[in-house]
């Protein structure tokens, strides 16, 4: 059974979306405090966590940046008033999704689920024959949901992850931001292409030295490298 970590401050939502995903076959526990949540990480295994945007101690943001510093567990960010810089900062964060406040727990659950079957399996698209992507400077292990770059290990989120085995899948095809950010997601939802953008460039800068995630203006993103041998 998926264990989620609910880090929100108000005494009101944890109990009732405790019971909410319970229907669904997820145990959801809850910290009020960012530092009593960062316990319960290190402490236990959890499969994704939901933050808040608004906490004490620290901000939901920083929150999100002091766990990517140990981990690349799954991150839902609950934002305020669904306002637009809330959603970029966090994906360019780190997050690997988004849920405007206020928010009905189905959505909730629905945007959770999506990130945990993610993890789970790589995209259809990316795992269909060999299991091992290999180009020249990069090797990409579906099974293994493991990246090296000149044979030293990459760690990705699994958002970056799955864009980079998704454009890996069939390279030098031009994949549209909405079609990428619908693949990825795997359900119908409000469209915000800027977000594509923000983990495509957190996807590069971890990829460097390596140009391999090029831009077709006004068309999307495509995988341009040459096909190599694995790295060692």
């Amino acid at each position: 059974m998926p264990r989620i970590l609910l880090i929100d401050d108000d005494e009101h939502l944890a109990a009732p979306l405790t019971t909410y995903f319970a229907r669904f076959g997820c145990t959801l526990d809850s910290a009020k405090r960012p530092s009593e949540g960062i316990a319960k990480l290190r402490a236990g295994h959890y499969d994704a966590a939901i933050l808040d945007v608004m906490l004490p101690e620290m901000d939901g943001f920083e929150l999100c940046r002091e766990i990517r510093k140990e981990s690349d567990i799954p991150i839902v960010m609950l934002t305020a008033r669904g306002e637009v810089m809330d959603r970029v900062v966090g994906l360019e964060l780190g997050a690997d999704d988004y849920v405007p406040k206020p928010f009905e727990p189905r959505e909730l659950v629905a945007r959770v689920q999506t990130i945990l079957r993610r993890q789970r399996s790589a995209p259809a698209a990316a795992a269909a024959n060999a299991q091992l992507r290999v180009f020249d400077g990069l090797s990409i292990d579906l099974d293994r949901r493991q990246v090296l770059r000149h044979g030293e290990r990459v760690e990705l989120t699994g958002t970056e992850f799955d864009l980079l085995a998704l454009l890996a899948g069939e390279p030098g095809k031009v994949f549209s931001r909405d079609d990428i950010l619908n693949r990825l997601r795997g359900h119908e939802a409000e469209l915000f292409t800027r977000a594509v953008d923000i983990v495509v460039s957190r996807l590069r800068k971890k990829l460097e030295p390596l140009d391999c995630i090029k831009t077709l203006r006004n068309a999307g993103y495509a995988l341009a490298v040459a096909p190599g041998e694995p790295s060692s």
